[in-house]
């Protein structure tokens, strides 16, 4: 009875996901194998670096992988097209393949070196040093500066103003 369940489930997937790949023919097979056109990546840090590695055997580095960024966005494209046109079962991935990752901060292209060797592709991104976040302002002592005023008052080097005296505004009175 499990077949026939199979096979609807099959069904409705197709009906609902047309560019799903084949079913696999194993049930062991997961599914989640087929979730989306991406490929598998690592993500670690070595000697000061942020390595990326994608798994993109097959491929020819010069003609059809692509490694852009963008600020913090990190972006490996790659394509594989399939030559021949016969039906048949098959597993592999064909057509683009995209994946993307948040880098720790920006980064200069000129900075990134990529290396595929064996079917992996190897994007090393230089960590930057920690800086402060901000800038120190200097701040102005006014204890110094009212001091200092003083001093040349008191010296008669500043010239002085004679203070109008206080002059009491004349009472108005509002009819009630």
């Amino acid at each position: 009875m499990a077949k026939p369940v199979r096979r609807q489930a099959v069904a409705i997937l197709r009906a609902i996901f047309p560019d799903l790949p084949d079913w696999p023919e194993s049930p062991g097979t997961p599914l989640l194998a087929f979730s989306a056109q991406a490929f598998r990546v690592e993500e670690l840090e070595r000697d000061g670096h942020y390595v990326i590695r994608a798994e993109l055997s097959g491929l020819d580095p010069a003609n059809d992988i692509e490694v852009t960024v963008d600020g913090r966005i990190l972006t490996i494209y790659a394509e594989r097209w399939q030559k021949d046109d016969e039906p048949h079962r098959t597993e592999f991935r064909y057509g683009p393949l995209t994946r993307t990752v948040k880098l720790p901060a920006p980064v200069d292209a000129q900075d990134i070196t990529a290396r595929y060797l064996k079917g992996i592709l190897e994007v090393s991104v230089p960590i930057p040093s920690a800086k402060p976040e901000g800038s120190r302002i200097p701040i102005e002592d006014a204890d110094v500066l009212g001091s200092s005023q003083e001093t040349e008052a008191a010296a008669g080097t500043t010239a002085t103003a004679p203070v109008p005296e206080a002059s009491t505004p004349p009472l108005v009175s509002r009819p009630g």
